[in-house]
């Protein structure tokens, strides 16, 4: 379970900060933008990855390994 809540937490770690990239630098790369329903929330919607990321690998590290 632990292994599972870090590759999600890496996953949304990933999206979030190619979202916020992609707002900033207006490179084309990342989910966020590509999801219709989150048009002009784009940078919320990052930053709140990015955040759910944090708390992933927190709660992985309060797991046992194994």
């Amino acid at each position: 379970m632990k292994q599972l809540l870090e590759l999600l937490g890496f996953l949304a770690l990933v999206q979030g900060v190619m979202g916020l990239l992609h707002e900033f630098t207006d490179w084309h790369i990342g989910l966020v933008q590509r999801l219709g329903f989150l048009e002009g929330y784009e940078i919320y919607a990052s930053v709140a990855l990015v955040v759910l990321a944090f708390a992933l690998f927190a709660a992985a590290e309060s797991r046992k390994s194994g």
